[in-house]
């Protein structure tokens, strides 16, 4: 099955479960943003920094102390927690996607799935982001090759959570052997709509950066996905 007929099926899905395919993304969107937006606008985080570095920019150059004077641990230890969880919630959805694209009716609460195996979840995100982020050390394209290789992990995790983080990372090895370049393509045909929610992002007049697009955006790209995980699992039962 080539991208554009993994599309095509997405968008048939989404069809078949309008709106609330659309609600759940919704819920999903503004969560994830939240708990972002949080993550910066804590006193005592991400803004402390960004505060220190505009000292700098502007000629000044204060001490370090300064900076560690400017951190609030209620502050860092929250954004924290939200950082903690957002995989979690991101897990749920692309088991929602997942469902759906199986012929499953999808559900709300299916965005609170992933936290019935919190730590693995976690776990995997630290590994992949670990073992990506050796891979980048040597070169760009060895990091993007890493990224793509772990990509299946989280779904294999969603289907069976009782395997091992790096048995996900085994199997997600396997499934993606020959199959990097095909994802690639899958994901840059998705280009366009990405720059048109970025470029909405930045010229909208929110208090915060909710991607409007992404209602559309989200639910099309992780269905497709879906239907690449799904197709990979099919060739390897044959």
């Amino acid at each position: 099955m080539s991208g554009m007929e993994l599309k095509a099926t997405a968008r048939r899905i989404i069809a078949e479960n309008a709106p609330k395919i659309f609600l759940v993304s919704i819920i999903y969107l503004i969560v994830t943003t939240l708990m972002s937006e949080l993550q910066y606008r804590l006193p005592g985080t991400a803004s402390a920094l960004d505060e220190y570095l505009d000292s700098i920019a502007a000629g000044s150059i204060p001490s370090i102390s300064l900076l560690y004077t400017k951190f609030r641990p209620s502050g860092v230890a929250l954004a924290v927690v939200l950082q903690l969880m957002l995989p979690v919630i991101h897990a749920g959805y692309m088991g929602y996607c997942l469902k759906l694209h199986r012929g499953q009716s999808g559900e709300y609460k299916d965005l609170l799935n992933a936290f019935l195996f919190f730590g693995k979840v976690l776990l995997l995100s630290i590994v992949t982001a670990v073992f990506v982020l050796l891979w980048s050390a040597l070169l760009i394209i060895p990091g993007l090759v890493a990224h793509y290789r772990y990509r299946q992990a989280y779904f294999i995790l969603i289907d069976d959570p009782d395997k091992s983080v790096l048995q996900c990372i085994r199997e997600s090895k396997k499934l993606m052997h020959g199959k990097k370049l095909d994802l690639f393509l899958v994901d840059l045909s998705f280009i366009g709509w990405v720059i048109i929610s970025t470029l909405v992002v930045l010229l909208l007049p929110l208090p915060f950066s909710l991607p409007v697009v992404s209602i559309w955006l989200s639910p099309y790209q992780w269905l497709t996905r879906a239907a690449f995980y799904d197709r990979l699992i099919g060739e390897i039962a044959l």
